[in-house]
């Protein structure tokens, strides 16, 4: 069987995947901060955490995948206060709008989703055991902050060589200069406006870093498999997730760290701090397939920039409508009996698997999926297989595609103007043909009869 390799952010090469326990995974995926609509450069990270599960589950592998949920962090508490809400009020709204997304995307349900604030007492016992090993101070205004110029191994994940350390530095702030380490907080004081929990070292709540790190062990144990999430993560997020992890159980955290590139508009990331992102509501609006946007990126590598454009979308959208038509052909014909290739389909399939698992090369295994579909060497019932057994890893719902139902107003006026094209009225036929197509649907005549399909929606 062809290994699985991925590319190891701490190593930054690909490695052979091995798990710390055979034939079992533990994958936490870092998630959403539910203060605001996920745009589709978050999602492209959400799509490549599912490629990873499902080319993790068709190796055979059973994973245990966490992915939290940050309902308490310093943009939520902005947003609550600008619009005199309660927490839970924001939360709970954009928590929903998250995972209604995921399922327009078919992404597939990790086992968990921890909300940070049902943690918060795992939180604070992991802060007593870094205060307790001094790795951990409480500042001149009362928070607790992580002491980096303790922790030797500090920016291995970053190259923290390229970036300036500032030992003794603190900063309060979740997200900060990204050229700059210093000493980043776990414990914020209790503020007014804010809310807070009772603890030994004084009121507060947690800073971002540690909730990911608590709830990660918590589900996963103090060492597991593999971490995965955006590029712009690394540093500071990943960095500090790893320190005090590490330094609380003086255990290694995670064996593999996967991240993906950004998703890029105008040659910019895109970012709500820059306005310039879009949602699958925007998806939606212009009449496009959310599986459209989950083919676009499965068809640039993840460790690529995707530079995003509607024309792009477009282009996908047009791509997968006639990937659907190609199999309703096939699924229409596939009662015939074939003749089986059996070593031409084990070819496809040895190559699928082999490029999927070359680091999970989605563009080159739909190039596959594309061949084989156009082969016709291959029995169509066999095709209806490969393609069952392809969208394991594509979650473009290929096995589900069905020919879209005529309207019966649209399948009589086909029917008389066939009628008066049999008694060589073409005029009027043609005059059909175009009060046909003004109601969205186009005729292809054969030399069989005629084929009514919907017209597919233009940009």
């Amino acid at each position: 069987m062809t290994s699985l390799k991925l590319f190891n952010t701490l190593s930054r090469q690909k490695e052979i995947f091995k798990p710390l326990k055979n034939g079992k995974v533990g994958f936490y995926s870092c998630g959403p901060t539910v203060y605001w609509n996920a745009h589709i450069g978050n999602l492209r990270s959400y799509i490549n955490a599912d490629v990873l599960r499902r080319v993790l589950k068709y190796n055979g592998y059973q994973v245990k995948q966490v992915m939290n949920i940050t309902d308490i962090e310093d943009k939520i508490i902005k947003k609550a206060n600008q619009e005199h809400k309660k927490i839970s009020e924001i939360t709970r709204y954009y928590e929903k709008l998250f995972f209604e997304d995921i399922k327009k995307l078919n992404i597939e349900k990790a086992e968990f989703y921890p909300r940070a604030t049902r943690h918060i007492k795992e939180m604070i016992s992991l802060i007593q055991k870094l205060l307790k090993k001094r790795i951990a101070y409480q500042g001149q205004d009362k928070s607790i902050y992580f002491n980096i110029s303790k922790f030797k191994n500090y920016g291995r994940l970053s190259s923290l060589k390229k970036r300036e350390l500032k030992t003794g530095v603190r900063i309060e702030a979740d997200e900060y200069n990204k050229n700059e380490a210093q000493d980043f907080v776990l414990w914020k004081h209790a503020k007014e406006n804010e809310p807070s929990w009772p603890t030994s070292f004084g009121d507060g709540r947690p800073g971002w870093h540690i909730e990911c790190s608590t709830m990660a062990i918590k589900y996963l144990g103090e060492s597991f498999d593999i971490h995965s999430g955006g590029i712009d993560l690394i540093f500071p997020h990943h960095e500090n997730e790893i320190a005090q992890s590490e330094a609380a159980t003086g255990k290694k955290f995670v064996k593999y760290w996967i991240h993906n590139e950004h998703i890029l508009v105008d040659n910019q990331k895109m970012a709500k701090s820059l306005g310039n992102f879009y949602t699958i509501e925007d998806v939606e609006n212009k009449k496009i397939n959310p599986l459209a946007y989950r083919y676009l990126v499965l068809n640039s590598h993840y460790r690529s920039k995707l530079n995003f454009t509607w024309e792009s979308l477009w282009a996908a959208q047009n791509a997968l409508d006639n990937l659907y038509e190609k199999i309703i052909q096939i699924n229409t014909d596939s009662n015939e009996k074939e003749a089986k290739d059996s070593k031409l389909v084990n070819d496809y399939k040895k190559k699928f698997l082999e490029t999927i698992n070359d680091d999970l090369n989605t563009p080159k295994t739909l190039a596959i999926l594309w061949k084989m579909v156009k082969d016709d060497k291959i029995p169509k019932q066999t095709k209806k297989q490969l393609i069952s057994d392809f969208d394991k890893i594509f979650g473009l719902n290929l096995n589900k595609v069905k020919a879209p139902k005529i309207p019966q107003k649209i399948q009589e006026m086909a029917n008389e103007r066939w009628k008066l094209r049999a008694n060589q009225q073409f005029i009027q036929a043609d005059a059909l043909r175009k009060k046909i197509e003004a109601l969205g649907y186009i005729i292809e005549d054969t030399s069989e009869g005629y084929k009514i399909s919907k017209i597919k929606s233009q940009k």
